[in-house]
């Protein structure tokens, strides 16, 4: 099938990443260092981008990889770098301060028609929380979405039993459908966007961080199209895993303000965008608009994010511009 061997490395590179991620959690648990902007990352960050990136890298060398990681900052933390090193050797035995740093740095490559897009932990604020986040990884061509994983280790397999199993690995291909792999071990199967009109499953996923969309706005139009149960509330890219699986029908990301000039990072909406698709649903900017993956980092054609079952898409579009109207 077309994309099986990059389907194959990056299942594989994920799911070590996700060990790794977990096993520095349980022995660093809060520790994290600020980056220039003030947004934290921690060992994980690098040992997860080093391990996915010299995995793509000796699989698939001509394919560049356009990550949110650099060693940058970790190159001044000799103690860190030292850290993040013997980390990644469980698992690259042979891997030295200098190799980590250069696997990592293969995350800052020019954009090509055909590139990876790689968040070592999306949603480093839940990770240090002890809460969700995702290791995101997607595969594009041409502009569009070929293949996409989102790794969430924290996740319940199923959402309304908490206490339950945890872990999983969400894998789609353009044109195969999506799958969720326990990564404890465990067949794949097939999942599917919600088409249910049970309240129950007619939910809202929401960032419990309240600056990644416009709270205000948001909470009108999930009123407006009548989500009133109470929202799964996550960090990451997991809610776009949640309305995959059927457990939600809505995500958004809104601009605050609405004439907002901030645009969205690819790595933070590639792999989810392909999940829910392949899942059966709909994913657009505000406007309807697909979203446009051909610029590399950022998503500089689009405003705003939009993903649902599909079956609720034009009435969310329509709230929104209302909405937005108004405003």
């Amino acid at each position: 099938m077309l994309y099986e061997r990059e389907k194959q490395v990056a299942i594989a590179a994920v799911t070590t990443a996700a060990q790794l991620c977990e096993q520095v959690r349980r022995e660093q648990g809060s520790l994290a260092i600020a980056k220039p902007d003030r947004t934290p990352v921690t060992v994980a960050d690098f040992g997860a981008q080093a391990i996915i990136c010299q995995a793509l890298g000796e699989a698939f060398p001509n394919d560049p990889v356009i990550g949110e990681e650099d060693s940058t900052l970790l190159r001044t933390q000799i103690e860190q770098l030292a850290q993040v090193t013997q980390y990644v050797q469980a698992y690259l035995p042979k891997a030295t301060p200098e190799s980590v740093a250069a696997w990592i740095d293969r995350g800052n490559a020019q954009v090509k028609s055909r590139y990876w897009t790689l968040d070592p932990i999306d949603g480093t604020k839940g990770y240090i929380r002890g809460d969700q986040y995702a290791i995101a990884l997607a595969l594009v061509e041409a502009g569009e979405l070929k293949l996409g994983l989102l790794g969430c280790p924290a996740l319940p397999v199923d959402l309304t039993q908490p206490d339950g199993e945890r872990g999983v690995l969400f894998v789609a291909v353009r044109g195969q459908g999506a799958t969720m792999i326990p990564l404890a071990g465990g067949a794949p199967r097939p999942i599917h966007v919600t088409d249910a009109s049970e309240e129950s499953l007619r939910r809202f996923a929401r960032s419990i961080v309240s600056e990644h969309s416009n709270p205000t706005l948001q909470e009108a139009v999930v009123q407006a199209v009548g989500l009133t149960s109470p929202p799964w509330q996550l960090d990451s890219q997991a809610k776009y895993g949640v309305v995959a699986r059927g457990e939600a029908a809505l995500y958004l990301r809104l601009p605050f303000p609405i004439t907002s000039e901030k645009r969205q990072n690819t790595w933070d909406h590639a792999a989810g965008v392909i999940m829910v698709e392949e899942a059966g649903g709909r994913v657009t900017d505000m406007y309807g608009q697909p979203l446009d993956f051909s610029f590399g980092a950022k998503l500089v054609n689009n405003q705003g994010i939009i993903a649902s079952n599909g079956l609720i898409h034009e009435a969310v579009l329509a709230a929104v511009a209302q909405m937005a109207k108004e405003s």
